[in-house]
């Protein structure tokens, strides 16, 4: 997230030198074409914007997302397809080898767009043209894939908070603060408030089908352990992570491996502390703000590992209305765009704002939250898996194996670790891709676990 500032008036504002951390969210693709196209419905009109998207796939994103371009984009009609990360790269991809391009806007995660810079058109004159957005230098770099022509433009962001309760904090252990924990002061405190709570635990995590419980390893567990998340994988460090992993889980509500979102069961009272994406937390304050506190996540031995997470927009090449793409990007990225997006479905601006004071009172308390955990003195940042592509889910996978053999099946972790290392490489040996943040980022050496 962007970095927040008191201004004069109204609410914080977004310094362009932060960054910003977002997510993925499951749900069902459209079907493709035979030949390779997303699905055009409602695409008919002439001049109209396929918008080919990894973002926004639960329906109800999706169609305030809709409303927002209905609202917004005038002089093209916009169709959005939100697909999963596989359907998004085959798509892509087959368009680009059939020269039968039908995608004239694509939009998705850093790590999504970056295998398919080649794909993708020089938008170095758009990037000029909207230098008035102030698109942090951080985020703007990642959009030139490795310091060559920008190939994407900044979109949104997100990150992945702590949701607490306000009766939970009575357990806190002495002298601890709830935004300022440790690791080890988080275990002691989920310990004590199911102890306090009758036995009852307090803790869930999004460990269901569709839970994003993957990225709690790979961006926050094992960074705050080892310092890094693929080359340190099976390492000592991250040993002591996952051991640490089966105490805190021992603390956890055993349901959490039904839980896909967590915002259901706090509103529920089912949980009182409960970790996941922005996106996916801010209902559960909605009705009652004044009970709830948002978090960073805690640090571990190396720092304060938190997942950086944006989302960029891009023009394939060959696109049939690359110039009303453009003017799509010029809209998704203006300032009271951004602000609607963030009003609507929680993911936050990568243009220097100001935050208007009326937000809803759960986005202005992730907003807070977002900022701590940037501002964290330590802070270890993490981005999803870069360069993947139809492989992203297996890797996925390999991080829900070591949580379902170690903390469910109570299997021997080095061991565990070792094996997962194996298949981990296997699919880093085929894909030879550079390693990401906060693993050492060396252009033409594979990521390699270590």
């Amino acid at each position: 997230m962007a970095r927040h500032a008191e201004p004069a008036t109204g609410g914080p504002g977004i310094d362009r030198r932060r960054l910003l951390g977002l997510g993925l969210a499951a749900g069902a693709a459209p079907l493709l074409t035979a030949c390779g196209g997303a699905s055009t419905t409602g695409s008919d009109a002439d001049g109209a914007v396929t918008f080919i998207s990894t973002q926004f796939t639960p329906v109800e994103e999706r169609q305030r997302f809709e409303q927002i371009l209905r609202e917004r984009v005038t002089g093209a009609t916009v169709s959005y397809n939100p697909v999963e990360p596989n359907v998004f790269a085959s798509t892509l991809t087959s368009q680009a080898a059939a020269n039968r391009v039908q995608v004239s806007l694509a939009g998705g995660l850093h790590g999504d767009l970056a295998p398919h810079a080649e794909r993708l058109v020089n938008l170095d004159e758009l990037a000029t043209k909207l230098a008035d957005r102030q698109f942090p230098p951080e985020i703007a770099e990642l959009g030139r894939l490795g310091g060559g022509a920008t190939t994407y433009l900044p979109w949104m962001q997100a990150s992945y908070v702590l949701a607490v309760h306000k009766r939970a904090l009575q357990w806190l252990p002495s002298g601890a603060d709830v935004q300022n924990l440790t690791y080890d002061q988080f275990l002691t405190w989920v310990t004590d408030a199911r102890r306090g709570n009758g036995g009852k635990p307090v803790l869930g995590l999004p460990c269901g089908p569709k839970g994003l419980y993957h990225r709690f390893f790979q961006g926050y567990l094992l960074p705050s352990f080892t310092g890094g998340q693929m080359t340190t994988f099976r390492g000592p460090d991250a040993a002591e992570a996952w051991r640490y992993m089966t105490q805190l889980w021992a603390q956890t509500a055993p349901a959490s491996t039904n839980f896909d979102n967590m915002q259901e069961p706090l509103q529920r009272g089912e949980v009182l502390v409960a970790w996941d994406h922005v996106a996916r937390l801010v209902a559960a304050p909605a009705d009652k703000p004044d009970d709830w506190v948002m978090a960073p996540a805690p640090r571990g031995p190396k720092g304060l590992g938190y997942m950086l997470v944006v989302a960029g927009l891009a023009i394939p090449k060959g696109a049939p209305e690359a110039d009303r793409a453009r003017q799509v990007i010029e809209t998704l990225t203006a300032p009271e765009v951004q602000v609607e997006v963030l009003r609507r479905n929680a993911f936050f601006p990568v243009v220097n704002t100001t935050l208007p004071a009326d937000l809803p009172p759960a986005i202005a308390l992730e907003a807070e939250a977002v900022r701590r955990q940037q501002e964290a003195e330590g802070a270890v940042v993490a981005l999803p898996p870069v360069g993947l592509g139809a492989r992203d889910g297996e890797v996925s996978q390999i991080f829900k194996n070591c949580f379902k053999e170690i903390c469910l099946d109570r299997r021997p972790v080095q061991q565990v670790l070792d094996r997962q290392a194996r298949e981990l490489n296997k699919i880093l040996d085929e894909v030879k891709v550079p390693c990401w943040r906060p693993d050492p980022v060396v252009a033409g050496q594979p990521c390699r676990v270590q």
